[in-house]
């Protein structure tokens, strides 16, 4: 009940979500000029804070800066891999594909090339209520086994269905090997979550943070862009309301595992 709830209860919070809660509210209470219209300005406004350009940079930032790569990574025992990038290789897909966090594949996969660690461990299941897809772990392991990675170096946990499970799943695989020093590999946005989670598992934790939304170069044209781009980041848009989304769902995320002891 509890995974289900966690999935169901943010789509009601997310900026688009609420926006439709207070629409149907508007509806309903049709009767109520008052309430109608102020439930109408919030859904609007809701709208275009989560859609402007300014706030979802600034909120995913906030999240993925916290963690940024040294100019050197260093060596670990073990390189751990959190799912989420990858799409099941399903009619009429020809093979496993990448998503927009299938950097954490390829990222890893570069720091096995640089010597980083003998072993990947890949971790992530499915929820099967959620669509029929192979589990995660796996679907890495087809991409990583394309681009050379002998199997022998790569471990499968392939029963997580979230960011703790990854944690604890993950633990009791490397205290069978004797590993306590790992490179944890996952998006940046996701990344000071994840890291409180190992870290909990009594893990020595190197951040190893992939597929960066929000770049120097982003953030410092957004601030120093002449008036018509600014007049343009004002306005809402469904790229910059999915940016705002997925760093709430972080900040949920992480206030959650909070209240359940988890981080």
């Amino acid at each position: 009940m509890f995974l289900f709830l966690s999935k169901f209860l943010p789509l009601l919070v997310y900026p688009l979500g609420l926006a439709c809660v207070l629409i149907v509210l508007a509806l309903v209470t049709y009767r109520r000029r008052r309430w109608q219209m102020g439930s109408l300005v919030l859904a609007l406004l809701l709208l275009w804070l989560g859609g402007n350009r300014w706030v979802s940079l600034s909120l995913v930032r906030s999240l993925e800066w916290r963690y940024l790569p040294s100019a050197e990574m260093p060596g670990a025992d073990a390189i751990v891999v959190l799912g989420g990038g990858t799409r099941s290789a399903q009619f009429p897909r020809p093979t496993v594909e990448l998503n927009e966090a299938g950097d954490r594949v390829l990222y890893a996969a570069w720091l096995y090339r640089q010597g980083k660690a003998a072993h990947i461990l890949l971790s992530g299941g499915n929820i099967a209520w959620l669509g029929p897809q192979t589990p995660a772990a796996e679907n890495m392991a087809a991409i990583l086994e394309m681009m050379g990675v002998p199997d022998a170096a790569v471990w499968l946990e392939s029963t997580s269905r979230n960011t703790y499970e990854n944690g604890i799943n993950s633990r009791e695989i490397l205290e069978q090997e004797g590993i306590k020093r790992i490179l944890l590999v996952t998006s940046a946005t996701h990344m000071p979550r994840a890291v409180r989670v190992f870290e909990r598992q009594g893990l020595e934790v190197i951040p190893a943070p992939t597929d960066f939304l929000v770049t120097q170069a982003d953030w410092q044209y957004l601030r120093e862009a002449g008036l018509h781009t600014q007049l343009i980041n004002l306005l809402p848009s469904a790229g910059n309301l999915e940016l705002t989304t997925l760093a709430l769902k972080e900040y949920i995320g992480i206030a959650v595992y909070r209240l359940r002891g988890w981080l």
